[in-house]
C-alpha cells in the first residue's frame, strides 16, 4: 500500500456517501436484480465513464485491498488506466493487472476469463440499468412491468430478431432472468459472458452513475439468459485462436496492425493473454513483427499497471 492524499478523504466520498450507497448494496443483495436508487454524487470525471461503478468501488474498498481496473478485458485503455490511477492517489492501496491477486474488480463490458472465487468482488460499470428502456421509455412504466413481473414485451423484441434475422440477434447486454425474478441488464458485456454469471461464487455489484441505480447478483445465484425452446441462447464462437497465445476459449478482439489493413485476433483480456504466454503458449503469429511489437506493448502497459511506470 502506498500513501494516499492526505487532502482527500479515503476513497475520495465522505463517510455518509459511503454508508448510503452501502446501505444500497446491502438491499441490492438481498432482492437479486432489483434496482436500487441512490444518491450519486458528482465525480471527477464525467457521466458515462464509469461514475456508477466508481462510487460502488470507492464506497466497498478498504486499505488491504487489492484493486484491479480493466476496460473491454484490458488494462491499458484510457479509462482503465485513469481510474487505477485515481483509486492509487485516494487511497494508496495496491493495484494490479493480476486477476488472481485482486480482491476487487471495477470492469467496464467484460468478465475475466480467468475464473473468480468467493473472496472477489466484480463491480460493473452501467451505462443503462434498465433492460426494458428500449420497449418502454416511461420510467413509471418499467417500475410498473417490473413490479408485475410482466415481461412479455422483452420476449416479442427477441421474437422480432428472430423474424427478421432467423436468429436472436443482441450480442451484447444480453438480458437476463435473475433468481427467477427479475429481468435485469448484465452491462454491456458480449453475450459470451453472461454463462459467467449463473452461479458464480463471487459477489457481483453493478453501478449506474448517470441513471443513479445499483444493483447486485450475489453468490451463486441463477442467471438464466432469455431465450425460447426452439431457439436456444447460443454465445460467440470463432473460426480461429488468438494469434498471440492460441488461446480457443477466449473472447477476441480484432486489432488492425498497420496502415495496410494488417490484422490480428487477440484475447479481449490482456492478463488472460499474457499468463498463457509466460506458460510457453504461442499463437499462429506470435513471432510475426506484429504479433512481436503488440507483445510488447501490452508487456510496457504491464509494468505501469504493477506501478513500476509514472503514478
Amino acid at each position: 500500500m502506498t500513501q494516499h492524499d492526505s487532502g482527500v478523504t479515503f476513497g475520495y466520498l465522505d463517510e455518509q456517501t459511503k454508508r448510503m450507497i452501502r446501505r444500497a448494496v446491502l438491499k441490492a443483495v438481498a432482492i437479486p436484480g432489483y434496482q436500487v436508487p441512490f444518491a450519486g454524487r458528482e465525480m471527477p470525471l464525467p457521466y458515462g465513464w464509469g461514475t456508477g461503478g466508481i462510487q460502488v468501488t470507492a464506497s466497498i474498498i478498504g486499505p488491504d485491498d487489492v484493486l484491479k481496473v480493466i476496460d473491454q478485458g484490458a488494462d491499458d485503455t484510457t479509462n482503465a488506466v485513469s481510474i487505477r490511477r485515481f483509486f492509487r492517489r485516494v487511497t494508496g492501496v495496491r493495484t494490479t493487472e493480476h486477476t488472481t491477486e485482486a480482491t476487487l474488480i471495477q470492469t467496464r463490458h467484460r468478465i475475466p476469463e480467468t475464473p473468480l472465487g468467493p473472496d472477489q468482488i466484480l463491480i460493473y460499470q452501467v451505462p443503462i440499468p434498465e433492460p426494458l428502456r428500449f420497449m418502454e421509455a416511461r420510467e413509471t412504466e418499467t417500475r410498473r412491468m417490473h413490479a408485475l413481473a410482466d415481461y412479455g414485451v422483452m420476449h416479442v423484441k427477441l421474437y422480432e430478431d428472430i423474424s427478421q434475422y432467423g436468429r436472436i440477434a443482441k450480442a451484447y447486454d444480453y438480458p437476463v432472468m435473475v433468481n427467477g425474478r427479475y429481468v435485469m441488464a448484465p452491462s454491456p458485456i458480449p453475450k459470451f459472458d453472461n454463462p459467467k454469471m449463473h452461479d458464480a461464487p463471487f459477489l457481483q455489484l453493478f453501478g449506474a452513475g448517470r441513471e443513479k441505480r445499483i444493483y447486485a447478483v450475489p453468490p451463486h445465484t441463477s442467471v438464466v439468459s432469455l431465450d425460447f425452446e426452439d431457439h436456444p441462447f447460443e454465445v460467440q464462437s470463432w473460426d480461429r485462436v488468438c494469434d498471440l497465445c492460441g488461446a480457443d476459449d477466449s473472447y477476441l478482439d480484432e486489432v488492425v496492425t498497420d496502415d495496410a489493413g494488417g490484422r490480428l485476433f487477440v484475447c479481449s483480456d490482456s492478463d488472460y493473454c499474457a499468463g498463457r504466454r509466460a506458460a510457453g503458449h504461442e499463437g499462429p503469429a506470435a513471432a510475426s513483427a506484429a504479433g512481436a511489437a503488440l507483445s510488447e506493448t501490452m508487456t510496457a502497459v504491464s509494468r505501469e499497471a504493477d506501478g513500476e511506470g509514472t503514478p
